[in-house]
Protein backbone atom coordinates (compact mmCIF):
# COMPACT_ATOMS: atom_id res chain seq x y z
CA UNK A 1 0.00 0.00 0.00
CA UNK A 2 1.06 3.60 -0.56
CA UNK A 3 0.23 6.65 1.48
CA UNK A 4 -1.56 9.65 0.03
CA UNK A 5 0.70 12.62 0.71
CA UNK A 6 -1.74 15.29 -0.41
CA UNK A 7 -2.84 16.27 3.07
CA UNK A 8 0.08 15.23 5.24
CA UNK A 9 2.14 18.37 5.15
CA UNK A 10 0.18 20.04 7.91
CA UNK A 11 -0.40 23.09 5.73
CA UNK A 12 -3.39 21.74 3.82
CA UNK A 13 -6.98 22.42 4.80
CA UNK A 14 -7.62 19.03 6.39
CA UNK A 15 -5.63 16.69 8.55
CA UNK A 16 -3.76 13.62 7.31
CA UNK A 17 -5.67 10.85 5.54
CA UNK A 18 -5.34 7.12 5.85
CA UNK A 19 -3.44 4.88 3.45
CA UNK A 20 -4.66 4.42 -0.09
CA UNK A 21 -6.39 1.09 -0.59
CA UNK A 22 -5.89 -1.35 -3.42
CA UNK A 23 -9.27 -0.52 -4.94
CA UNK A 24 -8.27 3.14 -5.15
CA UNK A 25 -5.20 2.12 -7.14
CA UNK A 26 -7.49 0.17 -9.47
CA UNK A 27 -9.58 3.32 -10.01
CA UNK A 28 -6.46 5.40 -10.64
CA UNK A 29 -5.19 2.82 -13.14
CA UNK A 30 -8.52 2.95 -15.01
CA UNK A 31 -8.43 6.77 -15.02
CA UNK A 32 -4.93 6.74 -16.50
CA UNK A 33 -6.05 4.27 -19.17
CA UNK A 34 -8.93 6.59 -20.05
CA UNK A 35 -6.50 9.43 -20.81
CA UNK A 36 -6.17 11.25 -17.49
CA UNK A 37 -2.48 12.02 -18.03
CA UNK A 38 -3.15 13.74 -21.35
CA UNK A 39 -6.02 15.97 -20.20
CA UNK A 40 -6.30 18.94 -17.88
CA UNK A 41 -2.80 20.34 -18.05
CA UNK A 42 0.31 19.52 -15.98
CA UNK A 43 -0.02 16.96 -13.20
CA UNK A 44 0.85 17.70 -9.60
CA UNK A 45 3.45 15.69 -7.72
CA UNK A 46 0.67 13.86 -5.86
CA UNK A 47 -1.09 12.92 -9.09
CA UNK A 48 2.16 11.66 -10.63
CA UNK A 49 2.88 9.67 -7.48
CA UNK A 50 -0.56 8.08 -7.48
CA UNK A 51 -0.47 7.34 -11.20
CA UNK A 52 2.95 5.67 -10.83
CA UNK A 53 1.78 3.57 -7.90
CA UNK A 54 -1.32 2.49 -9.81
CA UNK A 55 0.99 0.43 -12.01
CA UNK A 56 1.12 -2.04 -9.11
CA UNK A 57 -2.32 -3.33 -10.14
CA UNK A 58 -3.30 -4.98 -13.45
CA UNK A 59 -4.54 -2.69 -16.24
CA UNK A 60 -8.26 -2.63 -17.05
CA UNK A 61 -9.53 -4.91 -19.78
CA UNK A 62 -10.65 -3.45 -23.09
CA UNK A 63 -14.24 -4.14 -22.07
CA UNK A 64 -13.84 -2.32 -18.74
CA UNK A 65 -12.27 0.64 -20.50
CA UNK A 66 -14.99 0.85 -23.16
CA UNK A 67 -17.77 0.49 -20.59
CA UNK A 68 -16.33 3.30 -18.46
CA UNK A 69 -16.01 5.68 -21.41
CA UNK A 70 -19.49 4.92 -22.68
CA UNK A 71 -20.96 5.44 -19.20
CA UNK A 72 -19.34 8.89 -18.93
CA UNK A 73 -20.55 9.83 -22.42
CA UNK A 74 -24.05 8.76 -21.38
CA UNK A 75 -23.94 11.19 -18.46
CA UNK A 76 -23.12 8.75 -15.68
CA UNK A 77 -20.18 8.78 -13.24
CA UNK A 78 -18.78 5.25 -13.00
CA UNK A 79 -15.42 6.20 -11.47
CA UNK A 80 -16.95 8.57 -8.92
CA UNK A 81 -19.33 5.84 -7.82
CA UNK A 82 -16.38 3.49 -7.42
CA UNK A 83 -14.60 6.03 -5.20
CA UNK A 84 -17.66 6.10 -2.93
CA UNK A 85 -17.66 2.30 -2.76
CA UNK A 86 -13.90 2.02 -2.25
CA UNK A 87 -13.44 4.61 0.49
CA UNK A 88 -14.79 4.07 3.99
CA UNK A 89 -17.06 6.88 5.10
CA UNK A 90 -14.57 8.16 7.74
CA UNK A 91 -12.01 8.77 4.96
CA UNK A 92 -14.55 10.60 2.82
CA UNK A 93 -15.76 12.57 5.83
CA UNK A 94 -12.20 13.70 6.56
CA UNK A 95 -11.93 15.08 3.02
CA UNK A 96 -15.47 16.47 3.15
CA UNK A 97 -16.17 14.33 0.10
CA UNK A 98 -19.87 14.16 -0.76
CA UNK A 99 -20.60 13.80 -4.47
CA UNK A 100 -23.54 15.80 -5.81
CA UNK A 101 -26.45 13.93 -7.44
CA UNK A 102 -27.13 14.81 -11.09
CA UNK A 103 -30.62 16.03 -10.09
CA UNK A 104 -28.90 18.96 -8.36
CA UNK A 105 -25.93 19.36 -10.71
CA UNK A 106 -28.23 19.98 -13.69
CA UNK A 107 -30.18 22.97 -12.29
CA UNK A 108 -27.02 24.54 -10.88
CA UNK A 109 -25.14 24.28 -14.17
CA UNK A 110 -28.17 25.64 -16.04
CA UNK A 111 -28.28 28.71 -13.76
CA UNK A 112 -24.54 29.29 -14.09
CA UNK A 113 -24.61 29.15 -17.88
CA UNK A 114 -27.62 31.48 -18.00
CA UNK A 115 -25.29 34.12 -16.51
CA UNK A 116 -23.13 33.88 -19.69
CA UNK A 117 -19.71 33.36 -18.08
CA UNK A 118 -16.58 33.10 -20.21
CA UNK A 119 -14.85 31.07 -17.48
CA UNK A 120 -16.24 28.46 -15.07
CA UNK A 121 -14.34 27.44 -11.95
CA UNK A 122 -15.30 24.23 -10.14
CA UNK A 123 -14.15 24.91 -6.59
CA UNK A 124 -14.08 21.28 -5.38
CA UNK A 125 -14.52 19.07 -8.39
CA UNK A 126 -14.70 15.64 -6.75
CA UNK A 127 -15.22 13.24 -9.65
CA UNK A 128 -15.89 16.08 -12.09
CA UNK A 129 -19.67 16.04 -12.28
CA UNK A 130 -20.03 19.84 -12.51
CA UNK A 131 -17.15 20.59 -14.83
CA UNK A 132 -18.07 17.76 -17.21
CA UNK A 133 -21.69 18.97 -17.31
CA UNK A 134 -20.50 22.50 -18.13
CA UNK A 135 -18.15 21.19 -20.81
CA UNK A 136 -21.00 19.47 -22.62
CA UNK A 137 -22.99 22.70 -22.90
CA UNK A 138 -20.61 25.67 -23.11
CA UNK A 139 -17.45 26.94 -24.78
CA UNK A 140 -16.23 28.64 -21.61
CA UNK A 141 -12.73 28.30 -20.21
CA UNK A 142 -12.81 25.54 -17.57
CA UNK A 143 -10.84 25.23 -14.32
CA UNK A 144 -11.36 22.51 -11.70
CA UNK A 145 -9.78 22.20 -8.25
CA UNK A 146 -9.58 19.38 -5.74
CA UNK A 147 -7.04 18.50 -3.07
CA UNK A 148 -7.51 14.75 -3.59
CA UNK A 149 -5.28 13.38 -6.38
CA UNK A 150 -7.57 10.42 -7.03
CA UNK A 151 -10.47 12.81 -7.59
CA UNK A 152 -8.51 14.99 -9.98
CA UNK A 153 -7.29 11.95 -11.96
CA UNK A 154 -10.89 10.77 -12.22
CA UNK A 155 -12.00 14.25 -13.32
CA UNK A 156 -9.29 14.29 -15.98
CA UNK A 157 -10.42 10.85 -17.15
CA UNK A 158 -14.04 11.98 -17.44
CA UNK A 159 -13.04 15.03 -19.46
CA UNK A 160 -10.91 12.84 -21.71
CA UNK A 161 -13.84 10.49 -22.27
CA UNK A 162 -15.99 13.30 -23.72
CA UNK A 163 -13.10 14.72 -25.75
CA UNK A 164 -12.60 17.86 -23.64
CA UNK A 165 -9.05 19.21 -24.05
CA UNK A 166 -9.49 22.85 -22.97
CA UNK A 167 -9.93 22.35 -19.25
CA UNK A 168 -7.33 22.91 -16.55
CA UNK A 169 -7.49 20.51 -13.60
CA UNK A 170 -5.53 21.47 -10.48
CA UNK A 171 -4.75 19.10 -7.64
CA UNK A 172 -4.43 21.68 -4.92
CA UNK A 173 -6.15 23.75 -2.27
CA UNK A 174 -8.79 26.04 -3.75
CA UNK A 175 -8.57 28.36 -0.78
CA UNK A 176 -4.86 28.95 -1.47
CA UNK A 177 -5.10 29.04 -5.27
CA UNK A 178 -4.00 31.99 -7.37
CA UNK A 179 -6.44 32.16 -10.28
CA UNK A 180 -4.90 33.58 -13.45
CA UNK A 181 -6.26 36.98 -14.57
CA UNK A 182 -9.37 36.80 -16.73
CA UNK A 183 -11.02 39.58 -18.71
CA UNK A 184 -14.55 38.19 -18.78
CA UNK A 185 -17.08 36.99 -16.24
CA UNK A 186 -16.15 34.02 -14.07
CA UNK A 187 -18.73 31.67 -12.62
CA UNK A 188 -17.87 29.66 -9.51
CA UNK A 189 -19.78 26.43 -9.13
CA UNK A 190 -19.62 23.27 -7.08
CA UNK A 191 -20.10 21.45 -3.83
CA UNK A 192 -17.56 22.81 -1.33
CA UNK A 193 -16.18 19.99 0.83
CA UNK A 194 -17.93 19.54 4.15
CA UNK A 195 -15.21 18.99 6.75
CA UNK A 196 -16.00 19.79 10.37
CA UNK A 197 -13.78 22.24 12.20
CA UNK A 198 -12.01 19.54 14.24
CA UNK A 199 -10.74 18.01 10.97
CA UNK A 200 -9.17 21.29 9.81
CA UNK A 201 -5.51 22.06 10.22
CA UNK A 202 -4.32 24.94 12.39
CA UNK A 203 -2.96 26.62 9.25
CA UNK A 204 -6.35 26.45 7.57
CA UNK A 205 -8.05 28.06 10.55
CA UNK A 206 -5.40 30.78 10.72
CA UNK A 207 -5.86 31.50 7.01
CA UNK A 208 -9.63 31.74 7.45
CA UNK A 209 -9.30 34.35 10.20
CA UNK A 210 -7.01 36.49 8.04
CA UNK A 211 -9.22 36.05 4.97
CA UNK A 212 -12.34 36.98 6.92
CA UNK A 213 -10.67 40.10 8.27
CA UNK A 214 -9.59 41.04 4.75
CA UNK A 215 -13.17 40.98 3.44
CA UNK A 216 -14.62 42.67 6.52
CA UNK A 217 -16.29 39.79 8.37
CA UNK A 218 -15.35 37.52 11.24
CA UNK A 219 -15.28 33.73 11.38
CA UNK A 220 -15.72 31.33 14.26
CA UNK A 221 -13.11 28.66 14.94
CA UNK A 222 -16.03 26.19 14.78
CA UNK A 223 -16.76 26.96 11.11
CA UNK A 224 -16.35 24.10 8.66
CA UNK A 225 -14.37 23.97 5.44
CA UNK A 226 -17.33 24.97 3.26
CA UNK A 227 -17.24 28.36 5.01
CA UNK A 228 -13.61 28.72 3.92
CA UNK A 229 -14.67 28.13 0.31
CA UNK A 230 -17.17 30.98 0.44
CA UNK A 231 -14.40 33.19 1.86
CA UNK A 232 -11.96 32.11 -0.85
CA UNK A 233 -14.54 32.86 -3.53
CA UNK A 234 -15.02 36.34 -2.11
CA UNK A 235 -11.26 36.80 -2.51
CA UNK A 236 -10.99 35.19 -5.96
CA UNK A 237 -14.01 36.90 -7.49
CA UNK A 238 -14.30 40.26 -9.17
CA UNK A 239 -17.32 42.53 -9.30
CA UNK A 240 -19.86 40.96 -11.66
CA UNK A 241 -18.67 37.37 -11.24
CA UNK A 242 -21.31 34.89 -10.17
CA UNK A 243 -21.48 31.69 -8.18
CA UNK A 244 -23.68 28.75 -7.31
CA UNK A 245 -22.74 26.39 -4.45
CA UNK A 246 -24.58 23.50 -2.89
CA UNK A 247 -23.84 22.82 0.78
CA UNK A 248 -25.38 21.45 3.91
CA UNK A 249 -27.99 23.97 5.05
CA UNK A 250 -26.83 24.20 8.65
CA UNK A 251 -24.99 27.50 8.07
CA UNK A 252 -28.41 29.15 7.78
CA UNK A 253 -28.90 28.80 11.52
CA UNK A 254 -25.80 27.99 13.54
CA UNK A 255 -23.61 30.70 15.04
CA UNK A 256 -20.53 29.47 13.19
CA UNK A 257 -22.44 29.84 9.89
CA UNK A 258 -22.73 33.58 10.40
CA UNK A 259 -19.67 34.20 8.23
CA UNK A 260 -21.55 32.89 5.16
CA UNK A 261 -24.67 34.88 5.99
CA UNK A 262 -22.60 38.07 6.40
CA UNK A 263 -20.74 37.41 3.14
CA UNK A 264 -23.98 36.99 1.19
CA UNK A 265 -25.15 40.35 2.48
CA UNK A 266 -21.76 42.07 2.05
CA UNK A 267 -19.45 41.15 -0.80
CA UNK A 268 -20.79 37.92 -2.27
CA UNK A 269 -24.16 39.41 -3.11
CA UNK A 270 -26.65 36.66 -2.34
CA UNK A 271 -29.34 36.31 -5.01
CA UNK A 272 -31.32 33.27 -3.87
CA UNK A 273 -31.19 30.26 -1.56
CA UNK A 274 -33.07 27.07 -2.37
CA UNK A 275 -33.39 24.50 0.43
CA UNK A 276 -34.45 20.94 -0.26
CA UNK A 277 -37.09 19.57 2.09
CA UNK A 278 -35.17 17.79 4.91
CA UNK A 279 -36.90 14.48 4.26
CA UNK A 280 -35.41 14.26 0.74
CA UNK A 281 -31.79 13.58 1.88
CA UNK A 282 -30.40 14.00 -1.65
CA UNK A 283 -26.79 13.02 -0.99
CA UNK A 284 -26.04 9.32 -1.17
CA UNK A 285 -24.53 7.89 2.04
CA UNK A 286 -24.93 11.24 3.84
CA UNK A 287 -28.04 12.41 5.64
CA UNK A 288 -28.15 16.18 5.43
CA UNK A 289 -30.44 18.98 4.33
CA UNK A 290 -29.10 20.60 1.15
CA UNK A 291 -29.09 24.30 0.28
CA UNK A 292 -28.29 25.70 -3.18
CA UNK A 293 -27.02 29.28 -2.97
CA UNK A 294 -26.76 31.66 -5.94
CA UNK A 295 -24.75 34.87 -5.65
CA UNK A 296 -23.22 37.75 -7.60
CA UNK A 297 -19.83 38.97 -6.42
CA UNK A 298 -19.60 42.62 -5.42
CA UNK A 299 -23.30 43.39 -5.20
CA UNK A 300 -25.15 44.57 -2.10
CA UNK A 301 -28.55 42.92 -2.49
CA UNK A 302 -31.62 44.79 -1.28
CA UNK A 303 -33.21 41.38 -0.75
CA UNK A 304 -32.47 37.67 -1.12
CA UNK A 305 -35.07 35.17 -2.30
CA UNK A 306 -35.55 32.15 -0.05
CA UNK A 307 -37.60 29.04 -0.73
CA UNK A 308 -37.95 25.36 0.11
CA UNK A 309 -38.68 22.68 -2.48
CA UNK A 310 -40.01 19.20 -1.85
CA UNK A 311 -38.53 17.68 -5.01
CA UNK A 312 -35.12 18.23 -6.62
CA UNK A 313 -36.88 18.50 -9.98
CA UNK A 314 -38.47 21.73 -8.74
CA UNK A 315 -35.06 23.38 -8.51
CA UNK A 316 -35.41 24.10 -12.24
CA UNK A 317 -35.18 26.99 -12.73
CA UNK A 318 -33.19 28.32 -9.76
CA UNK A 319 -35.55 31.25 -9.40
CA UNK A 320 -38.58 32.19 -7.38
CA UNK A 321 -38.87 32.16 -3.65
CA UNK A 322 -40.02 34.83 -1.24
CA UNK A 323 -37.81 37.92 -1.12
CA UNK A 324 -36.56 38.88 2.33
CA UNK A 325 -35.15 42.35 2.80
CA UNK A 326 -31.53 42.96 3.55
CA UNK A 327 -32.41 44.55 6.90
CA UNK A 328 -34.56 41.63 7.97
CA UNK A 329 -31.86 39.11 7.08
CA UNK A 330 -29.20 41.18 8.82
CA UNK A 331 -31.29 41.27 12.00
CA UNK A 332 -32.23 37.58 11.94
CA UNK A 333 -29.99 35.28 13.97
CA UNK A 334 -31.27 32.30 12.01
CA UNK A 335 -32.50 32.12 8.41
CA UNK A 336 -34.02 28.65 8.27
CA UNK A 337 -37.26 29.65 10.05
CA UNK A 338 -37.77 32.31 7.36
CA UNK A 339 -37.73 29.60 4.69
CA UNK A 340 -39.69 26.95 6.47
CA UNK A 341 -43.30 27.62 7.29
CA UNK A 342 -44.61 26.27 10.56
CA UNK A 343 -46.32 22.87 10.40
CA UNK A 344 -50.01 23.08 9.57
CA UNK A 345 -52.11 23.01 12.72
CA UNK A 346 -54.99 20.51 12.44
CA UNK A 347 -58.39 21.35 13.85
CA UNK A 348 -58.38 20.95 17.62
CA UNK A 349 -54.58 21.30 17.84
CA UNK A 350 -52.30 24.11 18.97
CA UNK A 351 -48.57 24.75 18.91
CA UNK A 352 -46.72 23.13 21.80
CA UNK A 353 -45.54 26.60 22.84
CA UNK A 354 -49.10 27.49 23.88
CA UNK A 355 -48.91 24.78 26.53
CA UNK A 356 -45.21 24.58 27.41
CA UNK A 357 -42.03 26.59 27.19
CA UNK A 358 -39.03 24.57 26.01
CA UNK A 359 -35.65 25.16 27.64
CA UNK A 360 -32.32 23.53 26.97
CA UNK A 361 -30.51 22.19 30.03
CA UNK A 362 -27.58 23.71 31.88
CA UNK A 363 -24.02 23.79 30.53
CA UNK A 364 -21.43 22.69 33.08
CA UNK A 365 -18.36 23.88 31.20
CA UNK A 366 -16.46 20.82 32.45
CA UNK A 367 -18.35 17.57 32.83
CA UNK A 368 -15.18 15.96 34.16
CA UNK A 369 -15.43 18.28 37.16
CA UNK A 370 -19.12 18.69 37.78
CA UNK A 371 -20.57 15.32 36.72
CA UNK A 372 -19.85 12.40 39.06
CA UNK A 373 -21.15 8.92 39.73
CA UNK A 374 -23.30 8.52 42.86
CA UNK A 375 -20.37 6.95 44.71
CA UNK A 376 -17.75 9.49 43.58
CA UNK A 377 -19.77 12.32 45.08
CA UNK A 378 -20.15 10.82 48.55
CA UNK A 379 -17.60 13.17 50.12
CA UNK A 380 -19.72 16.23 49.22
CA UNK A 381 -23.01 17.22 50.86
CA UNK A 382 -25.76 15.13 49.27
CA UNK A 383 -28.10 18.06 48.96
CA UNK A 384 -25.78 19.53 46.29
CA UNK A 385 -25.60 16.30 44.26
CA UNK A 386 -28.50 16.27 41.80
CA UNK A 387 -29.52 13.16 39.81
CA UNK A 388 -29.33 14.43 36.24
CA UNK A 389 -29.87 13.31 32.65
CA UNK A 390 -26.39 13.72 31.20
CA UNK A 391 -26.66 11.47 28.12
CA UNK A 392 -29.40 11.34 25.50
CA UNK A 393 -29.47 7.55 25.60
CA UNK A 394 -30.76 7.73 29.18
CA UNK A 395 -33.96 9.20 27.78
CA UNK A 396 -34.15 6.71 24.92
CA UNK A 397 -33.75 3.87 27.43
CA UNK A 398 -36.48 5.27 29.69
CA UNK A 399 -39.19 4.11 27.26
CA UNK A 400 -41.44 7.08 27.88
CA UNK A 401 -41.25 7.25 31.71
CA UNK A 402 -38.32 8.04 33.99
CA UNK A 403 -39.33 6.68 37.39
CA UNK A 404 -35.99 6.19 39.17
CA UNK A 405 -32.66 7.99 39.41
CA UNK A 406 -30.43 5.34 41.01
CA UNK A 407 -28.49 4.79 37.77
CA UNK A 408 -28.15 8.46 36.86
CA UNK A 409 -24.98 10.40 37.41
CA UNK A 410 -24.97 13.38 39.74
CA UNK A 411 -24.24 16.99 38.89
CA UNK A 412 -22.57 19.07 41.58
CA UNK A 413 -24.48 22.34 41.82
CA UNK A 414 -23.21 24.46 44.70
CA UNK A 415 -25.01 27.59 45.92
CA UNK A 416 -23.93 31.05 44.82
CA UNK A 417 -23.25 32.01 48.42
CA UNK A 418 -21.07 29.46 50.19
CA UNK A 419 -22.11 31.00 53.50
CA UNK A 420 -25.29 28.95 53.10
CA UNK A 421 -23.29 25.81 53.88
CA UNK A 422 -23.46 24.31 57.35
CA UNK A 423 -20.13 24.51 59.22
CA UNK A 424 -19.62 20.75 58.95
CA UNK A 425 -20.17 20.89 55.16
CA UNK A 426 -17.73 23.70 54.41
CA UNK A 427 -14.39 21.79 54.70
CA UNK A 428 -15.34 19.12 52.13
CA UNK A 429 -16.66 21.74 49.70
CA UNK A 430 -13.56 23.89 50.06
CA UNK A 431 -11.32 20.86 49.41
CA UNK A 432 -13.32 20.02 46.30
CA UNK A 433 -13.16 23.59 44.97
CA UNK A 434 -9.41 23.74 45.59
CA UNK A 435 -8.91 20.56 43.52
CA UNK A 436 -11.31 21.79 40.82
CA UNK A 437 -9.54 25.13 40.53
CA UNK A 438 -6.12 23.48 40.30
CA UNK A 439 -7.53 21.33 37.48
CA UNK A 440 -8.54 24.48 35.58
CA UNK A 441 -12.30 24.27 36.14
CA UNK A 442 -12.45 28.00 36.90
CA UNK A 443 -10.58 28.98 33.73
CA UNK A 444 -12.88 27.58 31.03
CA UNK A 445 -15.08 29.83 28.88
CA UNK A 446 -18.31 28.83 30.62
CA UNK A 447 -16.91 29.17 34.13
CA UNK A 448 -15.38 32.57 33.36
CA UNK A 449 -18.73 33.85 32.13
CA UNK A 450 -20.88 32.80 35.07
CA UNK A 451 -20.87 34.26 38.56
CA UNK A 452 -19.70 32.56 40.64
CA UNK A 453 -17.69 30.05 38.64
CA UNK A 454 -18.58 27.12 40.93
CA UNK A 455 -22.37 27.31 40.54
CA UNK A 456 -23.62 25.34 37.52
CA UNK A 457 -27.18 26.62 37.80
CA UNK A 458 -29.32 23.57 37.07
CA UNK A 459 -32.92 24.24 36.09
CA UNK A 460 -35.76 22.92 38.20
CA UNK A 461 -37.00 19.46 37.15
CA UNK A 462 -39.07 19.55 33.97
CA UNK A 463 -42.16 17.32 33.96
CA UNK A 464 -41.36 16.26 30.38
CA UNK A 465 -37.83 15.79 29.04
CA UNK A 466 -36.94 15.51 25.36
CA UNK A 467 -33.87 14.68 23.33
CA UNK A 468 -33.19 17.24 20.62
CA UNK A 469 -30.32 15.89 18.51
CA UNK A 470 -30.11 12.34 17.21
CA UNK A 471 -30.48 10.29 14.05
CA UNK A 472 -34.07 9.53 15.01
CA UNK A 473 -37.16 11.34 16.24
CA UNK A 474 -36.91 12.88 19.73
CA UNK A 475 -37.74 10.85 22.81
CA UNK A 476 -40.38 12.54 24.99
CA UNK A 477 -40.16 11.21 28.54
CA UNK A 478 -42.34 11.87 31.57
CA UNK A 479 -39.96 12.88 34.33
CA UNK A 480 -41.69 11.16 37.27
CA UNK A 481 -38.37 10.96 39.15
CA UNK A 482 -37.78 14.76 39.01
CA UNK A 483 -34.34 14.40 37.43
CA UNK A 484 -32.49 17.53 36.30
CA UNK A 485 -31.08 17.81 32.77
CA UNK A 486 -27.94 19.12 31.09
CA UNK A 487 -27.80 20.67 27.65
CA UNK A 488 -28.09 17.31 25.90
CA UNK A 489 -31.86 17.53 26.49
CA UNK A 490 -34.74 19.98 26.48
CA UNK A 491 -37.14 20.45 29.35
CA UNK A 492 -40.83 21.12 28.69
CA UNK A 493 -42.28 23.42 31.36
CA UNK A 494 -46.06 24.01 31.35
CA UNK A 495 -47.17 27.62 30.96
CA UNK A 496 -49.98 26.91 33.44
CA UNK A 497 -50.14 23.98 35.87
CA UNK A 498 -51.16 20.68 34.25
CA UNK A 499 -52.27 17.56 36.06
CA UNK A 500 -50.15 14.42 36.01
CA UNK A 501 -52.63 12.66 33.73
CA UNK A 502 -52.69 15.62 31.32
CA UNK A 503 -48.88 15.63 31.18
CA UNK A 504 -48.96 11.89 30.47
CA UNK A 505 -51.33 12.42 27.55
CA UNK A 506 -49.27 15.32 26.20
CA UNK A 507 -46.04 13.28 26.26
CA UNK A 508 -47.84 10.37 24.60
CA UNK A 509 -49.18 12.64 21.85
CA UNK A 510 -45.69 13.99 21.18
CA UNK A 511 -44.21 10.49 20.96
CA UNK A 512 -46.84 9.47 18.42
CA UNK A 513 -46.76 12.52 16.16
CA UNK A 514 -43.25 13.98 16.04
CA UNK A 515 -41.05 12.82 13.16
CA UNK A 516 -37.56 13.80 12.02
CA UNK A 517 -39.08 15.81 9.15
CA UNK A 518 -40.00 18.54 11.66
CA UNK A 519 -36.35 19.14 12.61
CA UNK A 520 -33.22 20.24 10.79
CA UNK A 521 -30.93 17.60 9.34
CA UNK A 522 -27.20 18.19 9.59
CA UNK A 523 -24.37 16.53 7.71
CA UNK A 524 -23.87 13.10 9.21
CA UNK A 525 -27.61 12.56 9.61
CA UNK A 526 -28.13 14.33 12.93
CA UNK A 527 -31.60 15.83 13.26
CA UNK A 528 -31.82 18.82 15.58
CA UNK A 529 -34.76 20.58 17.24
CA UNK A 530 -34.01 24.00 18.67
CA UNK A 531 -36.26 25.07 21.60
CA UNK A 532 -38.36 27.46 19.51
CA UNK A 533 -38.70 24.85 16.74
CA UNK A 534 -39.96 22.32 19.25
CA UNK A 535 -42.48 24.87 20.50
CA UNK A 536 -43.98 25.01 16.99
CA UNK A 537 -44.85 21.29 16.99
CA UNK A 538 -48.64 20.74 16.68
CA UNK A 539 -50.18 19.03 19.73
CA UNK A 540 -53.75 18.46 20.90
CA UNK A 541 -55.26 21.52 22.56
CA UNK A 542 -55.70 21.59 26.31
CA UNK A 543 -59.43 20.88 25.84
CA UNK A 544 -58.58 17.84 23.73
CA UNK A 545 -56.07 16.59 26.33
CA UNK A 546 -58.57 17.03 29.14
CA UNK A 547 -61.28 15.23 27.16
CA UNK A 548 -58.93 12.34 26.47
Amino acid sequence: MTRNTANNSGGGPVKARAEIRAEELVIARLAVAMGALETGGPLSHDEEHLAANSLQVPPPTTRELDDARQAVRAGRDPLGNRIIDARPQPDRRLLGQVFTPHSIVGPMVQWVLEQSPSRVVDAGCGSGRFIIAVSRRAEAQLVAFDIDPLSTLVTRAGLAAIGERRATVVCGDYTQAALPPHDGKTAFVGNPPYSRHHNLSAQAKAWAKLAAKHVGVSISGLAGLHSHFFLATALHGRVGDVGCFVTSSEWLDVNYGEVIRRLLLNGLGGQSIHVLEPSLLPFDTTATTAAVTCFQVGSLPSSIRLRMVDDAAKLVPLAGGQPFSRNRLADAQRWFPLIRSSPKIPHGYVELGELCRVHRGAVTGSNATWVVSPLDGELLPKRYLFPTITRARELFWADGRLEATANLRRVIDLPHDLDELDPEELPSVERFLKIAKEAGAADGYVARNRKPWWSVGLRTPAPILATYMARRAPAFVRNIADARHLNIAHGLYPVTPLSESTLDRLACALRKSVSISLGRTYAGGLVKFEPREMERIPVPSLDQLLEA
